[in-house]
């Protein structure tokens, strides 16, 4: 008797799901009785140190709910579209968790996430093992497709990625720095979290690559995440006479090396840390002290790209965020956007929406022209990853008001330089 009880799941698809709550926020009332909800499980860190990533979603889930209205049209019919949202609360563990539920308690036809590996990889790492298709951004290719032992041979089934690699920000970065003229000695700030061990990698990450370019590194070794005493590491530099910073740090340990620094009178000429550097929010609160730092630009508004669903250019994205929330625009606006895109245009060209075979199929046949670029996961570097393009950035103070110019474009002149790098001070 019990193998002729339909799973919850297969009694929706079944039945067309009248009832579930739709993007929009009503009921589903479908033109088509045949219709059923799509569910889209999104993780996101809304929490934690890595809340400020989640800053733009509240304005990416609203905007892509007023598009889709009552439905998105698969195949001839409009299917409404249920978006289910999981707070990963910064934590890799949490992040697996609630991507297991969205599996197995939501039953979701589909899994986004982003915001650094710690979100990344134990999400697609969920969809894979249990057949679900997944794609997610906002991770360095590396250590998202490696970090989950991914074999270039063969790649992934179920799961797709787009972002930059650390070759692209290693470029950006060593050019920034050959902008200026310092002795070439490096201070590196690498956590021990995904990240920090791929930047560091001898082989995959900066090392190599700065010594071939004759730039010395000091590396007082991986560090702890929330972190609360940087004291030995500034030591050491000033030891070393370190004239550059480099790094990938969270917010809150990036505000406190850059705090007692400023105490114990270290000054470099370059401070080019990513992920906290990143934020308008986070350079606002350290006042003065955001003057001139740099770091690696994603996203922008000068960005020549334009959403393929709702047609916004980069500049038209970046302004009406601001008008909605009154908040400045942030790199992480345009990865969310463009990871919702991708999703609708895999959904529209699925040929059987019941079938996480054929979504995953269509997943990987993407050539998509997003607000980020064209997204195409046949182009590699490895299976499964599409490349974006990265510059640099520097920001400026406009008054106590942090605005990030765009300073180097080596390996992307078709996004406009609109500032000269200079040294802090």
């Amino acid at each position: 008797m019990s193998n002729i009880i339909l799973s919850r799941r297969k009694f929706l698809r079944a039945t067309g799901a009248a009832g579930l709550v739709t993007a929009a926020g009503g009921l589903a009332t479908p033109a088509i009785a045949a219709s059923r909800a799509i569910k889209i499980g999104f993780v996101t860190p809304q929490t934690g140190p890595l809340a400020i990533f989640a800053e733009p979603d509240k304005f990416t889930l609203e905007q892509f709910a007023k598009q889709i209205g009552n439905g998105l049209m698969i195949n001839g019919t409009a299917h409404p579209v249920e978006f289910i949202v999981k707070d990963s609360q910064s934590s890799s563990n949490r992040a697996s968790s609630v991507a297991q539920e969205l599996i197995f308690e939501d039953e979701v036809d589909l899994i986004l996430a982003t915001s650094t590996p710690d979100t990344t990889n134990p999400v697609a790492d969920q969809a894979e093992l249990n057949g679900v298709p997944c794609l997610t951004n906002d991770t360095p290719w590396q250590p998202h497709f490696f970090g989950r032992q991914g074999d270039p041979a063969s790649g992934f089934e179920y799961t797709n990625h787009f972002f930059w690699g650390l070759e692209d920000v290693i470029s950006v970065f060593i050019n920034q720095w050959d902008k200026v003229d310092t002795n070439k000695v490096v201070g590196a700030l690498w956590p021990n979290d995904p990240d920090g061990n791929g930047w560091s990698d001898p082989e995959l990450g900066f090392p190599p690559v700065m010594e071939a370019k004759g730039y010395q590194l000091v590396d007082t070794g991986r560090y702890q995440n929330m972190s609360d005493d940087f004291s030995a590491q500034i030591s050491a530099f000033k030891e070393a006479g370190v004239e550059i910073v480099t790094g990938v740090m969270i917010p809150p340990d990036f505000t406190t090396f850059l705090t007692q620094a400023a105490q114990q009178g270290f000054h470099p000429k370059v401070v080019n840390v990513a992920k906290a550097s990143e934020f308008p929010q986070a350079m606002g609160a350290l006042g003065p002290l955001a003057d001139g730092l740099s770091v690696e630009v994603w996203w922008s508004p000068h960005h020549p790209f334009a959403s393929g669903f709702t047609g916004q250019s980069s500049a038209e994205l970046a302004a009406a965020y601001e008008a909605a929330t009154g908040n400045p625009w942030t790199m992480p606006l345009g990865f969310k956007h463009s990871l919702f895109e991708v999703a609708m245009d895999v959904l529209t060209r699925t040929e059987d929406i019941d079938s996480p075979e054929a979504i995953a199929a269509a997943a990987a046949a993407t050539d998509y022209a997003s607000v980020v670029g064209t997204v195409n996961f046949s182009t590699g570097p490895v299976p499964n990853v599409s490349k974006t393009p990265l510059v640099g950035g520097q920001w400026h103070l406009d008054g106590d008001r942090p605005v990030l110019e765009i300073v180097e474009n080596s390996d992307h002149p078709d996004i406009p330089v609109t500032a000269d790098m200079r040294p802090i001070g």
